[in-house]
């Protein structure tokens, strides 16, 4: 498991979960809109989107997509549970991203701009100073 604690936006957040749940069958125009997000019940590995103003859209497989205003957090729980990472407000759509992540979702992290190349160096740096490399 990797420590993930970084500053992101909103919408590189929004990008990772639909990525990582729901990219090859949510509609091109749900994945493309900032202000639709991909929840899934507590059974499933738990997302779920805190917000000031949320409007169910429609539930397509395992997932429910909502239209979210005003976003104060989201809670992300991949399907296995070795993913468990939240996204915090803190200034309109900037926030910070903490919590655990499997070395697979360092991935899906990265495409979607949580995380950068810099990041992944200074973890595996970090990592190789750990076990005396």
């Amino acid at each position: 498991m990797v420590a993930i604690d970084t500053p992101s936006s909103l919408e590189s957040f929004r990008t990772f979960v639909m990525v990582s749940t729901c990219k090859s069958y949510a509609p091109e125009s749900y994945i493309r809109d900032p202000e639709v997000f991909a929840e899934r019940e507590e059974s499933l590995g738990p997302i779920y989107v805190e917000a000031a103003d949320k409007v169910t859209l429609k539930k397509i497989r395992d997932v429910t997509f909502v239209n979210a205003l005003d976003v104060l957090g989201v809670i992300y729980t991949s399907r296995s549970g070795n993913t468990r990472l939240k996204w915090r407000q803190v200034r309109r759509d900037s926030g910070k991203v903490t919590g655990e992540a499997s070395s697979n979702t360092l991935v899906n992290l990265s495409e979607a701009g949580v995380i950068d190349l810099k990041w992944v160096e200074n973890y595996v740096r970090e990592k190789a100073k750990e076990s005396g490399g």
